[in-house]
């Protein structure tokens, strides 16, 4: 029991003075881009499937 309680103040250490965190501007920058990638995938893929379905449909009907 002793190793896991000096593992989690040994992590406690280095979480709050070794790793180095972005600050609140890259955070919201990062956020903007991810959900900008994601709407651009989004539509790509509601796209691609709008096309196979359309294209299935005039296969389907011949």
């Amino acid at each position: 029991m002793r190793k896991f309680i000096n593992y989690c103040k040994e992590s406690f250490v280095e979480l709050t003075t070794k790793v180095s965190w972005p600050s609140w501007k890259v955070l919201q920058n990062s956020a903007v881009l991810v959900m900008l990638a994601t709407v651009i995938l989004a539509a790509a893929l509601l796209v691609i499937d709008y096309s196979f379905q359309k294209l299935m449909s005039v296969i389907y009907t011949l």
